[in-house]
């Protein structure tokens, strides 16, 4: 595996390998990335190209009182675990090399970022968007992976590929859990024991939901439910809520999308299911 540190490495790389399948992480990487990665070597293989990923802790997209500092890191481990999964290229850019002085320049997505994680974190997703432009244009990825856990993310960066006309396929891959359910993140190593235990009720409420939906219930006492019972089993919920799956909207038709953002002590957990 190659690393590259500044755009001319990386681009003389990208130059040699052919079609490039694109990973974006923010390190601290688990078997969910990895999943990933593993998506894009078969990408690649179609492609007749390779596996790039990048490790990226994106300034732009925390707000002024969330977590930038506190971001796990571990670019030795990352590294050591891209190369085992097969992964050709990493970029580990740095603040400065993506973000110049000077920079005045940023992407604004309306439509589905509207609402629930955009209206949770203001500013969020305009970060998400930029970065993304910027790693696809850097590395010039034909195609490049996301998991499904971050759903509303995933909707924004095809969205923005449509609207710019940006020559690439954005390949959404699911979520991968936990044994009991738990969605993967890299977050989830700050969770207490106590509250590692409580976690999986969050899937389980949204599984319990979504059966519930599919049954015919009315989502309005359906989602009253499921929110009565993360309250009661210690969740901070932030939002629960039925929505088109394109368009984020809220809805009570299906099929749709359940998309949750609960927190546990310090830690605010995403997860969603699809309905119907």
């Amino acid at each position: 595996m190659r690393i590259a540190r500044d755009l001319s490495s990386l681009r003389a790389e990208t130059a040699r390998l052919g079609p490039i399948a694109l990973v974006p992480t923010m390190g601290a990487l688990h078997e969910g990335h990895l999943s990933l990665i593993r998506a894009a070597r078969r990408e690649a293989t179609a492609m007749g190209g390779a596996v790039a990923a990048s490790i990226f802790v994106n300034p732009l997209q925390f707000g002024p009182n969330e977590d930038l500092s506190r971001y796990p890191r571990d670019e030795a481990g990352d590294l050591a675990a891209l190369e085992s999964a097969g992964c050709d290229l990493a970029w580990l850019p740095s603040v400065e090399a993506m973000y110049p002085p000077g920079r005045a320049t940023t992407i604004e997505v309306g439509g589905p970022s509207e609402g629930w994680e955009g209206a949770a974190r203001p500013g969020h997703f305009r970060g998400v968007a930029t970065v993304c432009a910027k790693l696809f244009l850097q590395t010039g990825a034909r195609a490049a992976m996301f998991g499904e856990k971050d759903w509303q993310q995933l909707q924004v960066i095809r969205r923005m590929v449509a609207d710019l006309d940006l020559p690439l396929r954005i390949i959404g891959c699911p979520t991968v859990r936990e044994a009991d359910g738990l969605a993967m993140s890299s977050r989830n190593r700050f969770l207490a024991p106590a509250e590692r235990r409580q976690a999986a009720g969050l899937h389980a409420a949204l599984t319990e939901a979504a059966a519930a939906l599919g049954a015919g219930q009315p989502a309005d006492a359906v989602l009253a439910a499921a929110r009565s019972r993360l309250a009661a089993a210690g969740f901070g919920l932030d939002y629960l809520a039925l929505v088109e799956p394109e368009s984020l909207r809220e809805t009570t038709a299906l099929p749709g999308r359940l998309v949750a953002a609960a927190r546990l002590g310090s830690v605010r957990l995403l997860d969603n299911i699809a309905v119907g």
